[in-house]
């Protein structure tokens, strides 16, 4: 049975002793294994148990970051050790006083290509003492290691990963939770983008049922799930990238991890870079972790039956037009050739359906436009089509978040994508020259933050999204009125906003990513 010493924070679990470190009346253990290093043999399979440890495991510092590289769009602390040796968790809870609390579990979003549980922008103390939650942030394989499907290569590589990596962490949480004061029989995974996007995908997995009792997916592109056929496509790529024919393959086992992240990098930019709207890297439809493509599996009542929040941010792709990313179409060149791909793969869509979207958005040669059909096509609708499905069996609530900072909106970034994170985890100004504030809107910022988490632990206690503060009631959302919470500095709960949205896109998905 996994147990605590609360005078010297050193908790029990099954896999061994770990000492905490308090700061206030909040307990952080970091860098715990969940897994055995997935190196060697165990490169590109199934996570596996690890050897338990005898020594007091010290939980004072991250465990290593994902390999993956330092320069892309999001920036990485550079004292972070990058290797291998990456699938670990943290844990943040008050000071064990045998109150069994609910567990909120994180899992990160970078287009499913970078990221990592340490980030400060995650730290989950604020979160934790605010809530009475026990915090887990958990790392999963990213990139080509965790993504890249590689089945139609060897029947000795697995099939979607990095998902059995979360997985694998969210067993974790169910065996040894306890210990550190949560309930494993209370767990609600959160996550944001091609976290959001996982967490829509494990609801519709059969694997991982009963793994976690309730949902936060924001931002969730839930319709970037590809075939078998675009994976062996991706697979065969990689091994070009990577030199390697198809008989040599056992050779990625011991190949230097650089150079798999090397072709990794060059495979995120240049997929869509070739296919607008399309992830380099990204889920897949193997029949095992991923039966079916999630949105349809939840428009054919596929999913967990259980609470579900699902929003997205009233700006999504604006950042991506900073950032020069080809990851979403922002110019109408590409949200044409995006069309042009999507006619290929489904040639019984009539040109007069894809006509009368594109005509629905009349800014569509400007940049504009195009940033406004990719948002919809990216974030919103697979939002509203999981929701439309959902709340017929469970309780859904949507939301959108619109809050913008006046440096964001002078910007013309708004509520752009990853926008609301610093809001969730009560934490700001974790990059380095942060803008966020130079034209003010700290205040307003906290008192918007302050709602969002009292939503999301109230969520996670009892189902239901209150504020507890006197601030607008959420209602669920339904087939009827569609009532949407519209988070803003003061938030309003709207019937239907997204009703012109809805009618222009119908309820069929086109393929969009």
């Amino acid at each position: 049975m996994a147990s605590v010493r609360t005078d010297s924070l050193v908790v029990d679990t099954p896999s061994g002793q770990v000492s905490g470190y308090a700061e206030g009346d909040i307990v952080s253990w970091k860098g715990i294994p969940f897994a055995a290093p997935p190196v060697g043999d165990l490169r590109f399979r199934a996570p596996v148990a690890r050897e338990p440890w005898t020594d007091v495991l010290d939980g004072k510092d991250f465990g290593e970051m994902a390999p993956q590289g330092r320069d892309g769009p999001v920036p990485m602390d550079p004292k972070m050790v990058i290797g291998e040796d990456c699938l670990s968790l943290n844990v943040w809870a008050p000071r064990p006083d045998g109150v069994s609390r609910p567990v909120m579990v994180w899992i990160h979003g970078g287009a499913y290509a970078l990221g990592s549980s340490a980030q400060k922008i995650y730290d989950g103390r604020n979160l934790a003492h605010l809530g009475e939650v026990v915090i887990v942030t958990i790392n999963y394989r990213v990139g080509a290691f965790g993504w890249v499907d590689l089945s139609s290569v060897s029947d000795t590589f697995d099939t979607n990963i990095g998902l059995r990596d979360q997985i694998f962490a969210l067993e974790w949480v169910r065996s040894s939770i306890e210990a550190f004061g949560g309930d494993p029989a209370n767990v609600t995974v959160f996550g944001e983008s091609s976290g959001g996007a996982s967490i829509t995908t494990l609801m519709t997995s059969p694997k991982a049922e009963g793994l976690f009792h309730k949902a936060i997916a924001q931002s969730s592109p839930a319709t970037s799930v590809y075939g078998p056929d675009r994976a062996e496509t991706v697979a065969r790529r990689f091994m070009e990238l990577v030199g390697l024919s198809k008989d040599r393959a056992s050779e990625l086992r011991t190949m230097p991890f650089e150079k798999i992240v090397e072709a990794s990098e060059k495979l995120v930019y240049e997929i869509p870079e070739k296919v607008p709207g399309t992830l380099g890297l990204a889920p897949v439809v193997d029949g095992d972790i991923v039966p079916r493509y999630p949105v349809a599996a939840f428009q054919k009542g596929f999913s967990h039956k259980i609470p579900l929040i699902i929003g997205s941010n009233h700006d999504e792709a604006s950042v991506f037009r900073l950032m020069r990313s080809p990851l979403m179409p922002v110019t109408s060149d590409t949200v044409s050739k995006m069309f042009d791909a999507i006619a290929v793969d489904h040639p019984d869509l009539a040109p007069a359906r894809v006509a009368e979207i594109m005509a629905a958005y009349p800014d569509l040669p400007k940049s504009s436009g195009a940033i406004a059909l990719s948002r919809d096509a990216g974030f919103r609708m697979p939002s509203l089509w999981i929701a439309e499905a959902h709340c017929t069996h469970s309780q859904t609530f949507v939301y959108r978040f619109d809050h913008a900072t006046p440096v964001l909106r002078a910007a013309r970034v708004g509520a752009g994508h990853a926008t609301e994170l610093p809001y969730v985890f009560g934490n700001f100004g974790t990059f380095d020259r942060d803008p966020t504030f130079w034209l003010g809107g700290r205040k307003a910022a906290q008192q918007v933050s302050r709602r969002i988490q009292r939503r999301w632990v109230a969520f996670a206690w009892h189902g239901v999204p209150a504020a507890l503060d006197g601030s607008k009631h959420w209602a669920p959302y339904d087939d009827v009125r569609r009532r949407t919470l519209v988070i803003d500095g003061n938030d309003s709960l709207v019937d239907d906003p997204d009703k012109e949205l809805r009618e222009v896109w119908g309820q069929r998905v086109l393929g969009f990513s």
